[in-house]
């Protein structure tokens, strides 16, 4: 069937001269932004040459507020939008293979070259490819984009089956199309200048769902995961490289060319092309990304101390002859920073709360090896575990949360993201609300990290999430004194496991320090079988143990230990009757496995309503009603049950009691966990 295209476009301008709207047609400018803006940008088919939309608006409220508006048209059938199977608008996809042969002999497309078919297909991915080029030039943050389509014309020569989609996309909302559900094809009254100001109003109200933002924060997790392990394997693979950086410069390699390529107020972001490959010591592709570096930190960063020390460590890498110095006129700086360019700033230049450098450093852990790694010290809490644990720990906008041995600061970015969601929901007032989150960024956070090149990544994360890093310590925390206008009530960790007590050392430093609030910690399961004395028992002092979760493997072959998360009431002595709430968490709705090319998507999959199983052991650890039963005192995998004050029997298979009516394949499992229980317990006593 032959497109009609051009009598749905004719369609719709008679709609919107109905309407008295002004439109501009496919070559009409209607201003030099708007005509810089698809100037510049890649074509719908890839590559240079100016976009061409079929429809142009500007739409202006009372208030002198200016949207534009892109529309596409098609006039065939099934193509007014693609969409994947997420349900996400397709737009620029990359071949997962080769392409047939042409008649050149050559493939008509190589694996991983991008593929433009949706957006020069389909008339919403045509106009979402419009709108993100208007909103790439700067000028605007927001734009309306339109797909119409139309396949059948009635006997007077008018399109007879006309349809739409209209959507909204803006910064504010990571730039997730919006349906505009208003805007359709037998009504387009909302784009009269007397009705503009309600369609404001409409589009106001359009804000991501958490459920939105969540889909959104984990593909873009697991891009920024899958290309830093491209990256990685790059390094890795060098033959250069290998004997020329340690693994502590291979960090600060990274992190130094993602800071050279983000934005900067004020300053032209670096393009590959930047570096010319000069070879000079005096000038460089190496000097070249070190001032752009110095530049970026100065612009997001006010303690001139912090600077001066990540600028420190990053100096002697960049200027390592072997990364600047030109083979062919390019430079390994310039390769390694094409790739970061291409695929990890996208990921990055969000308003996300990511641990992003934590995604960063563990897909270089599955590499190379980390110093302490063989101590499991080195090893970072996946994001869905600090959010559990920050919820576990009563986190709100009012919470000062602090964190003793913080990695990449992945628990104080999930805090934060709580705190900021909560003032949201309970403050009203814009300049009130703003206020509130300013000061949680600026004072209600504090963490400590004693190794400089993870610090510099908990540095790099709290930034690039609009976090604040004045209160991120380079430090011994054994020597930390908490100050007085830091009243922390929330303190989250996951310890070094060589330290003394398993790394319970670093919870009884801490919480003698707090006044109130609490404490949610992920350790090794045998600290809380003895190995963890004395300091579980002086926490007893002065604190209460209110619930032990036994963990799956969330470290997925990072750390070959078992772990328990102890979630504790803060200044309150644990009394001999209290009641302590043991779940055996192990089935926790994930199946997981330890690919090392794959990212957590493969690795990581919800077999088993894995979200409602983390929200019911959420409500049994805090006191709440569960709206699930996965886990009851019935199946054993709940026990409540006192504990002693020594400060040795905080494992839930320590107050399992033996069924003597009990099955012959229970009874072994029974005796396997009690003789663990007893083994652990004797070498505890070869240890003393």
């Amino acid at each position: 069937m032959p497109s009609v295209e051009e009598k749905v476009e004719e369609y719709f301008k008679k709609i919107l001269d109905a309407n008295k709207v002004r439109h501009y047609g496919k070559t009409e400018k209607m201003n030099p932004a708007i005509a810089s803006a698809l100037k510049n940008a890649d074509s719908k088919s890839g590559g240079s040459g100016c976009n061409f939309p079929d429809i142009q608006m500007m739409l202006e409220n009372s208030n002198a507020r200016r949207i534009p508006v892109m529309v596409e048209a098609k006039g065939t059938k099934n193509k007014l939008e693609k969409r994947d199977k997420s349900g996400a608008i397709v737009g620029v996809t990359y071949y997962d293979k080769d392409g047939k042969l042409g008649k050149d002999g050559k493939p008509v497309h190589l694996k991983g070259e991008p593929n433009y078919s949706a957006v020069k297909d389909y008339a919403v991915n045509g106009a979402v490819h419009y709108g993100n080029a208007v909103l790439d030039e700067g000028t605007y943050n927001e734009a309306i984009v339109v797909g119409i389509n139309g396949t059948v014309l009635d006997d007077a020569g008018d399109v007879a089956d006309a349809e739409c989609k209209a959507y909204y996309i803006s910064e504010k909302n990571n730039r997730i199309p919006k349906l505009i559900e208003k805007i359709t094809a037998d009504d387009w009254s909302l784009f009269n200048p007397d009705n503009v100001d309600g369609l404001f109003r409409i589009l106001d109200k359009l804000n991501l769902t958490d459920a939105e933002i969540e889909e959104l924060t984990r593909r873009t997790e697991v891009t920024l995961e899958e290309k830093s392990k491209s990256i990685h394997q790059s390094i890795y693979d060098d033959a250069q490289l290998k004997t020329a950086l340690s693994t502590t410069e291979k960090l600060s390699l990274l992190s130094g060319l993602i800071m050279a390529g983000l934005k900067t107020d004020g300053v032209k972001q670096m393009e590959p092309t930047d570096l010319n490959g000069y070879d000079n010591v005096n000038n460089n592709d190496g000097l070249h990304m070190l001032r752009n570096i110095d530049t970026f930190l100065h612009s997001i960063c006010t303690n001139e101390g912090i600077v001066t020390m990540v600028m420190a460590l990053l100096d002697g890498v960049f200027k390592k002859p072997v990364l600047w110095k030109p083979k062919n006129g390019i430079s390994l700086l310039r390769t390694l920073f094409e790739q970061v360019k291409k695929d990890i700033i996208p990921c990055l230049e969000s308003n996300l709360h990511l641990d992003f450098f934590g995604k960063i450093f563990n897909s270089l852990n599955d590499w190379v090896s980390i110093e302490n790694d063989k101590k499991n010290d080195v090893v970072l809490t996946p994001r869905y575990v600090t959010q559990f644990m920050s919820k576990l720990a009563r986190t709100n906008m009012d919470s000062f949360v602090w964190d003793t041995a913080m990695g990449s600061g992945g628990f104080l970015v999930s805090a934060m993201d709580i705190m900021v969601k909560d003032a949201k929901n309970k403050i009203s007032d814009g300049k009130e609300l703003e206020k509130k989150i300013q000061h949680i960024k600026e004072n209600q956070i504090l963490g400590i990290e004693i190794l400089g090149n993870v610090y510099v990544l908990a540095i790099l994360n709290m930034l690039l999430t609009n976090g604040n890093c004045s209160n991120m310590i380079n430090g011994d925390s054994h020597l930390f004194k908490l100050p007085k206008s830091f009243p922390a009530n929330v303190f989250l960790l996951n310890p070094p496991y060589s330290a003394e007590g398993k790394g319970f050392i670093f919870v009884y430093e801490a919480l003698k320090q707090m006044m109130s609030g609490y404490a949610v910690v992920i350790i090794q399961d045998s600290a809380g079988n003895g190995q963890g004395l004395p300091y579980t028992a002086r926490i007893l002092q002065h604190s209460t143990l209110e619930a032990a979760i036994k963990m799956p493997n969330v470290f997925n072959g990072k750390a070959s230990v078992g772990t328990y998360i102890f979630v504790f009431k803060v200044n309150r002595p644990h009394e001999v009757d209290d009641v302590v709430t043991f779940i055996d968490f192990t089935e926790d709705g994930y199946t997981r496995q330890n690919r090392k090319k794959s990212t957590q998507e493969v690795n990581l999959k919800d077999t088993d309503h894995a979200e409602d199983r983390y929200d019911e052991v959420l409500a049994l650890a805090t006191g709440k009603m569960p709206k699930t039963h996965y886990y009851t005192e019935e199946n054993g995998k709940v026990i409540k049950d006192t504990i002693t004050l020594n400060g040795d029997d905080w494992c839930i298979d320590s107050h399992r009691k033996l069924d003597v009516n009990a099955s012959e394949a229970d009874l072994k499992n029974k005796i396997s966990d009690y003789l663990t229980y007893k083994t652990n317990k004797i070498m505890q006593k070869e240890s003393k």
